[in-house]
């Protein structure tokens, strides 16, 4: 089973989690899903967790002893690998692939940050522990006010190739970034269905025909176009 420890100075931020099809999966066993709040690692009456940047600047830093005891609290087994995702807009970009590789780790650990982040010092720390692979993530080059929705939009694309939890498996090997072309991942192909003729637009013939090998050459076609036609507006 596929474990996901979040931590976060707000887990009603993770209530979504309990819908859908990613609900659906905690409940049948597919996936384990614990929320847990940094400020119970606080050990000040104020639930401390942030405070000044050293050198000056503004707002504020998270402190990396609250992290320290989290993280430590839910990787108490030494002879398990941890996966610690810690979500920053310094972090790689997400992607496909990188979604594929995480549905195969078996214990994931999101660190939220809010403010200007947390202390470095706890990514440095972890990444010299033989039990932990270390990853900073981003979902794009803008700036969000926590780590939570980055989290929420991860573990939706990490959940959903994990098996079991799609009802028809093959619709994942059809979709966008999973289809693949000699230039990289492509876009899936526009999709249609009933009616034939909405407010005058037709669905294109060949999905009509019932030829399958016509259609799969036709939607191969049709994404790669739908591709390069992204591909051209990302340049301009």
């Amino acid at each position: 089973m596929n474990k996901f420890d979040l931590i976060s100075i707000f887990p009603e931020y993770f209530e979504p989690l309990e819908l859908s099809l990613i609900g659906k999966a905690k409940k049948s066993g597919l996936v384990d899903i614990s929320v847990h709040n940094l400020r119970d690692q606080a050990d000040d009456n104020h639930h401390t967790v942030d405070d000044t940047p050293y050198g000056g600047g503004a707002g504020m830093v998270m402190l990396p002893e609250p992290w320290g005891a989290a993280i430590d609290a839910i990787a108490s087994n030494v002879d398990q690998i941890y996966d610690l995702i810690v979500l920053t807009p310094a972090g790689e970009k997400f992607s496909q692939s990188m979604a594929e590789e995480l549905a195969l780790c078996d214990n994931l650990i999101f660190a939220c940050g809010r403010y200007e982040g947390i202390d470095i010092r706890v990514t440095d720390f972890y990444r010299t522990q033989k039990n932990f692979r270390v990853r900073e993530i981003s979902i794009g080059d803008y700036v969000l006010n926590g780590g939570e929705v980055a989290t929420l939009v991860i573990m939706e694309a990490i959940i959903r190739l994990i098996p079991g939890v799609i009802g028809n498996p093959a619709s994942l090997e059809e979709e966008s970034h999973s289809l693949r072309d000699e230039n990289g991942s492509l876009v899936e192909y526009p999709s249609y269905t009933k009616p034939a003729n909405w407010r005058g637009l037709e669905v294109p013939p060949v999905l009509l025909s019932g030829n399958h090998g016509e259609i799969a050459r036709w939607r191969a076609e049709a994404a790669s176009a739908r591709t390069a036609e992204l591909r051209n507006r990302t340049r301009e």
